[in-house]
C-alpha cells in the first residue's frame, strides 16, 4: 500500500513539525511501524521528486529538474523500469489513483505501461464559485487560493481516491500480490477545506510558525533565485492582506482532512484481512513554507522545503521505531524491493533502509542530498545542514542548538571541518537539463555572474521579491 500526500511537509503530529497539528491516523501508523523523522525529498519540485522516487535515481542522474518533461519523453530514460513496473514483472498487480506520478502520462495504452489498472485522477475536487482569495503581487493563478466554503467532503477529489481503494482492497484476489498507489492532492494548494477541519484549529495566532523577523539575513542572495518567479506569495503580503493566519489554518485543516482519507483506507486494510501481511508506506514528495523564511510554498534547500513525513509499517518492519538517521525518498524503491523479498537491482542511486527498519539506530552510510537545479544541493545529516549553491555560496546550520535554521554558521572558521566533511557527497556529474525542461529551471553563468530564470536574466544586485 503505496501512499503519497501531495506538499505534506513535516506538519504530522508524529514528526513534530507544528505543535497543534491533528493526525491521529498517521500518527496511529507511525505507531505500527516505523517514522523516518529526518526524511528528505531529492528535489523540493513536484516532477522532479516524484521522477527520482519512482526511478530510484537522482535529478543530478536524470536531467529532470523541473514540472516538465515528463521522463518517459526523454529518449535515455523512455524504457527505464519503474518501482510499480518492478513489481509487476515480479507477478504483482499493480494499480494508481490519484496524484502518484507528476503531470500528463498520456493515453490507456501508456497508463497502462505503468500501472494495471487506474482510478481517478483526484484532485481539487469541488471548487467555490470564484477564487476566495484575491490576486497576488506574482499574479492570480488558480491554484493560490485558500479557505473554508460549504461544500460536501464527498466531492473532494481526494475522498474519491480514498473511496476507489477501499473498493479494491475489498475486491482484492487471494491469489495475487498487489501494489496499490493512492496519492493525495490535499494540502497543495488551493487548499479547501470544510468547518469541520477548520475547527479542529484555534482561529488566533497560536496557529502560526514561530518566525525570525530578519531570517534571511544571513543567507546567501543565490538561495533567493531558486525562489523568484513562484506564484505562491511572500510573506509580506500574507500579512498586508491578513491571509497568514487563513493560509496556515487552511494548510493544517487540509492536512487534517487527508489524514482522515489514510485512515478510511487503513480501516479497510483491517476489515479485508491484509493489515498483516500489507506493507504500508506514506510519504509526503516535498516541504513547504508557511512564512518561514519569509515565503510561502516550496522549491528551497532549507529543512522546510526539503523535510517530509516517511512512514514504513507491516512486516519485516519494527514497531514504534524513529529513526534519526537521514534518509532519502529515492530510498524507498530498493526499501520495498527488500522488504519483499524482490529480485534486487543494482542500477538504483538509494540505500534500502532496512536496516534503520529493524534497528532505529542502525548507522546509515551518508546524508540525505537534495537538488534543486543543477549546481544547487542541500546536504543533510543528522546534526547538520550544509548547503552549496551554483555561485560557490554556502550555508551552514545546526540542528542541535538551532532546528529552526535562524543561524547561517558557514563562514565561521571553527566549522571549517564540518563544511568539509559535507562537501564531499556534493554530487558530480551532474546530467544537464533534458531537452524539453520548462519551468522553474534555473541555470548560472559563472562567467557573467548571472542566472537565467525561465528566459530572465537575473543579475546580482537586480531587486529580490519580498
Amino acid at each position: 500500500m503505496f501512499i503519497a500526500i501531495d506538499d505534506q511537509n513535516d506538519w504530522v503530529g508524529a514528526f513534530g513539525g507544528h505543535p497543534l497539528a491533528k493526525t491521529p491516523h498517521l500518527d496511529r501508523l507511525a505507531a505500527r511501524g516505523t517514522a523516518f523523522l529526518n526524511a528528505h525529498c531529492n528535489a523540493p519540485l513536484c516532477n522532479p521528486s516524484r521522477t527520482s522516487l519512482m526511478l530510484g535515481l537522482r535529478p543530478t542522474t536524470t536531467g529532470i529538474y523541473g514540472l516538465e518533461p515528463w521522463f518517459r519523453t526523454v529518449p535515455e530514460w523512455a524504457d527505464r523500469v519503474s518501482l510499480p513496473q518492478h513489481f509487476k514483472a515480479n507477478g504483482y498487480r499493480t494499480l494508481s489513483a490519484g496524484k502518484v506520478y507528476h503531470g500528463g502520462i498520456g493515453g490507456p495504452e501508456k497508463r497502462k505501461l505503468e500501472f494495471d489498472i487506474w482510478g481517478p485522477d483526484g484532485g481539487v475536487g469541488v471548487r467555490p464559485a470564484k477564487k476566495l482569495v484575491g490576486p497576488t503581487p506574482m499574479g492570480n493563478n488558480p491554484l493560490v487560493d485558500w479557505g473554508v466554503f460549504p461544500h460536501r467532503d464527498e466531492d473532494k477529489g481526494d475522498y474519491k481516491v480514498a473511496d476507489w481503494a477501499i473498493r479494491q482492497l475489498k475486491d482484492a484476489p487471494k491469489d495475487q500480490p498487489f501494489f496499490l498507489a493512492a496519492g493525495f492532492f490535499l494540502p497543495h494548494v488551493p487548499c479547501y477545506a470544510t468547518q469541520q477541519w477548520f475547527d479542529l484549529y484555534p482561529d488566533d495566532d497560536t496557529v502560526l510558525p514561530v518566525l525570525k523577523e530578519d531570517d534571511r539575513a544571513d543567507t546567501p542572495r543565490f538561495s533567493w533565485y531558486l525562489h523568484w518567479s513562484l506564484p505562491e506569495p511572500r510573506l509580506k503580503w500574507l500579512r498586508e492582506q491578513k491571509q497568514w493566519r487563513n493560509l496556515v489554518r487552511s494548510y493544517l485543516a487540509c492536512t487534517s482532512f487527508v489524514d482522515a482519507q489514510v485512515g478510511r483506507v487503513m480501516a479497510a486494510l483491517e476489515e479485508a484481512g491484509l493489515a498483516e501481511n500489507t506493507i504500508v508506506v506514506v510519504w509526503g514528495d516535498h516541504g513547504w513554507h508557511l512564512g518561514e523564511k519569509g515565503i510561502s510554498g516550496k522549491n528551497t534547500l532549507w529543512d522546510d522545503g526539503t523535510r517530509v513525513p516517511l512512514i514504513f509499517a507491516g512486516p519485516g518492519v519494527g514497531k514504534g521505531g524513529r529513526v534519526m538517521q537521514p534518509a532519502d525518498l529515492l530510498d524507498i524503491y530498493p526499501t520495498l524491493i527488500g522488504l519483499c523479498g524482490l529480485e534486487g537491482r543494482g542500477d538504483l542511486d538509494g540505500l534500502s533502509l532496512v536496516p534503520q527498519l529493524k534497528d532505529p539506530a542502525a548507522k546509515r552510510e551518508r546524508p540525505a542530498i537534495t537538488t534543486h537545479n543543477p549546481g544547487n544541493h542541500g546536504i543533510r545529516g543528522e546534526h547538520w545542514r550544509y548547503i552549496r549553491y551554483a555561485d560557490g555560496s554556502e550555508e551552514l546550520y545546526d540542528h542541535r542548538n538551532d532546528p529552526n535554521e535562524w543561524t547561517n554558521l558557514a563562514e565561521r572558521p571553527e566549522h571549517a571541518a564540518v563544511i568539509a566533511e559535507h562537501r564531499k557527497w556534493l554530487p558530480e556529474n551532474e546530467h544537464p537539463p533534458v531537452p524539453r525542461s520548462a519551468s522553474r529551471v534555473l541555470s548560472y553563468d559563472p562567467d557573467k555572474d548571472e542566472a537565467i530564470w525561465e528566459g530572465t536574466t537575473i543579475r546580482r544586485g537586480d531587486p529580490i521579491p519580498q
